[in-house]
Formats: C-alpha cells, structure tokens, sequence
C-alpha cells in the first residue's frame, strides 16, 4: 500500500523542480550555505529538503505499521509511554560498597525508577583488590566487588524483590550474577521476583570496550551459560545487553554501531539455538543497549530501524513466532563522548538533546550522562541535574504523550531506511566471514571502527565537523573547569579497605565448602557444562571474584589479542 498516487507525485516532482532551477539559485546568491555539502554523523549526504518524492515507492505497513505490530517501527509497545514511561537509571557505583549504597539510596530518593551499576577496572576484568595489577585502579571508575559480602552492603537496605538493576559487566557476568541473586536469596525474595540486566556481551569486548579475559569461543560460551540458565530460573531477567554503547564510544559511526551490534544479536542466538533452545524460549529476554549519539535526527533514524531489522531477523531468518520474540527492547546511554572537559556546562544541554532523542526514539531505558564525567564520577549535584533532565522530558515537554510523534516526516522515514540500507550492507559482509564471532576473530569490525574514529577526528581538525567551546566558539577561560564541584573521596583508604575486607572474607569463611565449591567448579568448566550453578554455589561460599574467575582461567586460558598493523 503505496502513500501516493503517480499524478501527486508528478505535480510534487514539476513544483520541486522549478523551485531547484528557479528559487534556490536566487537565494544562494543572496545567502549561501554553510558548507559545501551536509551530512550526518555517519557521512550519510542529506539533501535541503524531503518529500513524497523520497517515498514514493514506500510501502505504509511494511515499513512503518503501528506502535506494537511488526514491525515494530513505531515501537515495541501499542501504548509506548501513555501507559508506562521509560526506566530512568542513573550509572552508580564508586568508591567502595558503602559509597555506593549511599549514592544509590540518594538517586532513589530523588526519583530514580531503575539501579545501575557501575564497577571498576579490577572488578570489571575479574581480581581481587589486593592482586598487585588492581593497586591504584580500586574504586576509581566504579565500585569495587570482590566477594559477596561487598554485594549485601551495597544493597543493603534496598530490597532487591522490589528494584531492578542494571550491571555493565561482561567477563565476570557470572560471578557478579550469581553474588546478586545470593543477597536476593538472604533478603528471601523468589527467583521470580529479581529482575534485572547482566550486559554479559563478550563479542563488544574484543570489539570496543577491551575488558576481556577468555578467548572469545569460550568467552562466548561462558556468556551464553549465563543466557541459558537466566532464561530457566529468572523470569524476569535480562541475561544479556547485547551493547552498541561501547561500539559506538570507540569510534564507530551509528550505522557501523547498528550494524555490528545486531550481528553480535545473530551470533547469540546461533550460539543458543545450538544447544537446543527453542528460538521463543530465550529471545523475549534478550536485551539491547545503544548509544544515543549528538546529531539529533540519525539517532531517531538508527532506534527505528533497529526494531525493524531485528523483527525481520527472528522472524524471517530464526522462525520466531511470538511478538515478544521479535521486541528489540532496548536501553539507551547518552553519549560520554560527546562530553567534554571545556565549557562543561554546555554538556548538560548536550546530554538533554541526545536523551530526547532516545525518548522520541522510543527506548525502554535511559541513562543521563552527568555534565562532569570528563572529570571523574559524577558528584551528586550533577547525577541529580542528569537525572532531572529525563524527568523533565518526561513530566513538562509533552513529547511522550504521541507514540512515534516523528513519524510519517518524509525525512525521518528516508533516513531510516537509509541507515538501514546502510547496515544490512555491513551484515551481509559479516555473514559472509562465518558470522560475528569469525569477524572478530579476523578484527574486522575492530580496524573498521578505527578508520571511523580516525576519519571523525580528522573532519574536526579541518573543521568540517564542530564541537562548541572546542574546535568553534573557543573559551579561554579556565575558570569554568575550576568552578565544576567535583566529588571527593580518599581513593587510598577505600582500597586498604576493600583490601582489609576481602582477606577477612577469606579468613570467616567455611573453607570446606569454599574449596568444595571450587573443585566443583573446576570439573564442570572443563566437562563443558554450564557452570552457573556452580558458579553461584562458590558465590555463596564467599568465593571471590578473583578466585572464581581464577578457576576459570586455567581452564580456559587467558586472551592476548593480536597485533593489527
């Protein structure tokens, strides 16, 4: 069901074409335009003006339909956020368990709807604080985890049956999972209850974010342990985030960020349907997480067309049958990136457009970068403002009350389908490797990202591309960085702290149970089954991170990624 008839679009195509041959050349000669030609983020080349002409061929339902139905355009949801707002998360975590408690105690006060967890350098590749590599690096980007007992002081006071909770974790998404739900247990809530997301996306890792341990095949299979025993014993769990985030934050373009995110989607769920699941059985649990990027328009465009790729994907290429199964339910950061240490005041107007532009691209979730990230973790004066940007969006614009109030505009539609021209192109290539995990392995998606990166910052420098108080409209004034109110904490005595803590876990412990639950451990890694229910035995045991992971090392070895010249 095309939108126009041949002889409207006649009369369409006559009136532009004067107005290309007639007015325009009078205006540029009066007012010419700012550059020679305008693109988007992506160096997709845009045009002065859309119309009908950009869609004449342009089927209504096929491409856009209605909020709820494939295919999912419009979003995933028939009322989207007249019935429900989006899940408002905060990144917590800093400092030692007890900071963090208080922090997220503070953003529940004030409004926040969803916990998200942020850990540091060490917790993120799996060591204890006093593993001489963790020495400096405790506390300073997140909070330290080392063993359950960190884990019931920060959610101590906080009833888990009651909150969900976001943990950007990826190599010991099995340990930090298995902590969670032993506190979950001692508060006496049911498996039924706990929800939540582990981001558990190894693939990104070799790609972006560089957190690895495992090579990736058993990277991978750790990952999809985690998928499997979630989706039987956590109902309410989001096992995976499969990330663009980190893609994105690398360098990558939105459509290079699309692309290989939903190709890492197309490995997990080879990789599940492998070990016999039932493509409905696990996919309503996957999970998405995108960047929401500056150039404003693009990442309206990029949401879009991810939910309508992915819908094509589980149904035409995995047989799905639910609706649920083809959701892309998604969360959405807004850009560190487009964060910067001048003027950072400006960064909270920065952060307001890329969070609307999530909003009216329809995510589930959304978290608020703080105006003074390019420093350090966010004080509780800017977490707040951060916070209160998604409310206002939320309780004062008006721009939830229309489900999908863009769509329809002749620009936003051709720019979506462009962006998804665009990455089904990136698919086809990675296909034709052998899949994502291939691809990885050969770092393509790793030097196309570089070239992106290399090729953005390279615009800037030439000034084709700008960054206010940067690269145009220049400050000198220093005092804007000296005025930012920065949070304070004693890095040195947390981390003699967290270091006195994990040796009296070790010392308190039941050492019978604790070794037991290792050895277990160790033969259920090297048989090749899924270790979840082991893992969570040595979590409850008072196991720590380091020692967990530790067992897992030595029966997979550790990952040095090649050189690429």
């Amino acid at each position: 069901m095309t939108l126009y008839d041949e002889r409207s679009l006649k009369k369409i195509a006559q009136a532009l074409r004067e107005w290309e041959e007639k007015v325009v050349p009078e205006w540029l000669k009066r007012m010419p335009e700012r550059m020679e030609e305008f693109t988007t983020l992506s160096g997709i080349p845009l045009k002065r003006v859309y119309t009908p002409l950009d869609l004449k061929d342009w089927d209504y339902m096929e491409k856009l339909g209605l909020p709820g139905d494939y295919p999912f355009t419009r979003g995933i949801h028939a009322t989207m956020y007249r019935a429900k707002l989006w899940t408002m998360r905060m990144f917590s975590g800093y400092g030692g368990p007890e900071e963090t408690n208080r922090r997220l105690k503070f953003l529940i006060k004030h409004g926040e709807t969803g916990l998200s967890l942020a850990f540091d350098e060490p917790t993120l590749v799996g060591i204890d604080p006093d593993d001489p590599m963790a020495e400096g690096h405790v506390g300073i980007e997140g909070v330290n985890v080392s063993s359950l007992r960190d884990m019931e002081i920060i959610f101590d006071g906080i009833n888990l049956g009651e909150v969900t909770t976001n943990m950007t974790i990826n190599p010991p998404a099995p340990v930090l999972l298995s902590y969670y739900v032993a506190v979950a247990e001692k508060q006496g809530v049911p498996y039924h209850k706990i929800g939540g997301t582990t981001q558990n996306d190894p693939l990104k890792e070799f790609i972006a974010q560089k957190t690895y341990v495992f090579p990736p095949e058993a990277a991978v299979k750790i990952a999809m342990d985690v998928v499997e025993w979630s989706v039987k014993n956590l109902p309410k769990w989001n096992p995976i985030s499969i990330s663009g985030y980190h893609i994105r934050e690398a360098g990558a373009t939105a459509v290079q960020e699309l692309a290989f995110t939903l190709a890492d989607g197309i490995e997990y769920v080879r990789q599940l349907i492998a070990r016999g699941m039932d493509v409905d059985e696990f996919a309503p649990r996957l999970s998405f997480f995108f960047d929401a990027h500056i150039n404003f328009f693009e990442e309206i465009a990029k949401f879009r067309a991810a939910r309508r790729m992915w819908a094509k994907i589980m149904k035409d290429w995995f047989g799905a049958k639910k609706k649920r199964s083809m959701w892309l339910r998604f969360h959405t950061q807004t850009a560190g990136v487009s964060l910067v240490a001048q003027e950072p005041w400006n960064n909270i107007i920065r952060t307001a457009i890329e969070a609307l532009a999530a909003v009216l691209g329809g995510t589930q979730s959304l978290h608020t970068n703080s105006f003074d990230e390019p420093f350090r973790v966010p004080s509780e004066f800017a977490a707040k403002i951060a916070l209160r940007t998604q409310q206002i969006i939320a309780y004062e614009t008006g721009v939830a009350d229309v489900i999908d109030p863009l769509g329809g505009s002749y620009f936003i539609e051709w720019l979506t389908d462009e962006i998804e021209e665009r990455a089904w192109k990136y698919i086809e290539r990675i296909e034709s490797m052998g899949g994502m995990l291939e691809a990885v392995k050969k770092g393509y998606p790793q030097r196309e990202i570089t070239e992106a990166a290399y090729q953005f910052q390279r615009e800037l420098e030439e000034g084709k591309r700008f960054i206010v108080g940067v690269n145009i409209f220049r400050s000198e004034d220093i005092e804007e960085i000296r005025k930012v109110p920065l949070l304070e904490f004693d890095q040195e005595e947390i981390e003699e702290r967290q270091k006195r803590r994990v040796k009296e876990v070790r010392a308190s412990r039941n050492q019978e149970r604790w070794r037991r639950a290792l050895d277990e451990l160790r033969r259920a890694a090297e048989r090749g089954e899924n270790i979840m229910p082991y893992v969570l035995e040595a979590a409850r045991s008072y196991a720590t991170l380091g020692e967990i992971m530790g067992v897992l090392k030595e029966v997979h070895g550790v990952y040095v990624e090649p050189p690429e010249y």
